[in-house]
């Protein structure tokens, strides 16, 4: 074929839009597979066995070894184009083999016996007298509880609602196992707490709180620079403490010797021996040897400012709470951690330790969170007190306190996270409304006082109000089971 001969062919085909081109393509793809259309893709025995196998073995292996599947079934075998529409049929096995029915005797035949189809178990209703019908009713459903029990914790964690239907008096009956709805438990009272003493004498905001062992007096570090000790009884002043060339952030008193340990944004950590009057430098945190003052371990994982710190001697011995929004727990024989809490969305701020229960609870904007030692499992939250969480305390009658930016503090019911009192101090004359923040809070040895440390520059005590009964300050609760968050 010439050039000439070929453009003219060309001019004479006619040209079409591309949604034409495509419509006949959809077109001819359409009576080419129409034909197959709404076809079953045709089954692959081995295929299907092994796809049975895998799901039997990951989701009902606790329970194969009691219901025995029975290969040959006297309907016949399955049709091939469809292998779900029948019934398999089973046998129940056990240490002791049992008859079919009261007065069967018990033979070769009968020690394997087939679990009764819905057919089977109205006939036997039918025959039975009504008391005997309940009886043998209350037999199987006792057998079926016994099967879930030692099913497996996933089978005990769900246990099936229809446990047995039969036929009694004409009219079918279905005897459900009870499923206990969730409830929240009743908070336990507590007596309200009132502000009586207001302590003043630092200079700066008060950053810190601590009360020694013998709940005579209880040291505070602030702003200012210095460290004060007070008088617990009477609230007077009895010794300052200076050497920190910027804001003091930590105290503590040691339980075992009259050491007193405080830190700064001078970036030291200073030991303060009260009884022999002199102090000694440590450095950065980290882990020391109270007896050698030689460093143990550097703890790091952390990727932002560790804003908590809390020991105890069980397992896990340090917990940490950092702005990076995670909680680590620390094995510190290993010197590493132990488990990483990331619940949280915003920084935690603050931790505390239940004095009597092997628990704990971490405070950040978002949530007060409760966790159970020693891997950090969550138990639940505490949901209200909207601001940045400062500070928490707790003692031993479940009585939780958190105090927050904004000046607020909330008294809680640690066994069911109620909240039962919220307090709002006024600031110290002179102050300004801004200057109501809650910086530390600490209940002293007796728990029967409590210490906080504020923006105001004072220290105020509160205690419990003795004239509270539960008829002049009840429990207003009201149960929110669903609202609570589960993360």
């Amino acid at each position: 074929m010439s050039q000439s001969d070929y453009r003219t062919r060309l001019k004479h085909i006619q040209k079409h839009s591309v949604h034409t081109l495509v419509f006949r393509s959809l077109k001819r793809t359409h009576d080419m597979f129409v034909s197959d259309h709404a076809k079953a893709v045709a089954l692959d025995d081995q295929s299907y066995k092994m796809k049975m196998a895998v799901k039997m073995k990951a989701e009902y292996k606790p329970v194969l070894h009691m219901p025995v599947l029975k290969e040959g079934r006297e309907r016949g075998p399955l049709h091939a184009s469809d292998p779900y529409d029948a019934s398999p049929d089973y046998l129940v096995t056990g240490t002791h083999p049992y008859p079919s029915a009261p007065g069967v005797a018990l033979t070769a035949d009968t020690q394997l016996q087939k679990m009764p189809s819905e057919a089977g178990v109205h006939s036997m209703a039918l025959a039975l007298p009504p008391a005997q019908a309940r009886q043998e009713a209350s037999r199987t459903a006792a057998s079926v509880a016994e099967i879930h029990r030692h099913a497996g914790a996933a089978e005990r964690s769900h246990p099936p609602l229809h446990a047995l239907s039969l036929m009694e008096g004409g009219t079918k009956s279905s005897a459900l196992v009870p499923r206990k709805a969730p409830t929240m438990p009743k908070p336990q009272w507590h007596p309200p707490w009132k502000l009586y003493r207001v302590i003043s004498g630092h200079l700066g905001w008060v950053r810190s709180i601590a009360v020694e062992p013998g709940n005579q007096w209880f040291v505070t570090g602030s702003a200012d620079r210095t460290i004060k000790i007070w008088d617990l009884a009477s609230g007077k002043l009895k010794l300052s403490l200076t050497g920190h060339i910027s804001t003091v952030r930590g105290v503590a008193v040691s339980t075992r010797s009259p050491y007193l340990f405080s830190c700064g944004e001078d970036k030291q950590v200073k030991c303060w021996d009260l009884e022999y009057n002199k102090v000694q430098l440590l450095g950065t945190i980290t882990v020391w040897d109270i007896r050698s003052k030689a460093n143990v371990h550097t703890l790091s994982g952390h990727t932002n400012t560790v804003a908590t710190v809390k020991c105890q001697s069980a397992e896990p011995q340090v917990v940490t709470g950092s702005h990076d929004t995670t909680i680590r727990l620390w094995d510190l024989v290993a010197g590493k951690t132990r488990a990483t809490l990331t619940n949280h969305k915003k920084s935690v701020r603050a931790l505390v330790l239940h004095p009597r229960q092997y628990t704990f609870a971490s405070g950040s904007p978002d949530n007060i969170k409760q966790w159970k030692c020693p891997d950090g499992n969550f138990i639940q939250n505490l949901s209200g007190h909207n601001a940045i969480i400062n500070t928490l305390a707790v003692n031993s009658d479940g009585v939780l306190v958190s105090g927050a930016d904004n000046g607020t503090i909330h008294m809680w019911d640690w066994r069911t996270g109620y909240n039962f009192q919220r307090i709002h101090a006024a600031v110290q004359p002179g102050s300004l409304d801004s200057e109501s923040g809650i910086f530390a809070c600490v209940f002293d040895q007796s728990e029967s006082r409590l210490i906080t440390a504020e923006a105001d520059k004072t220290i105020k005590v509160y205690k419990e109000d003795d004239t509270a009964t539960e008829e002049s300050h009840p429990v207003n609760w009201k149960p929110e089971i669903l609202k609570r968050k589960r993360f």
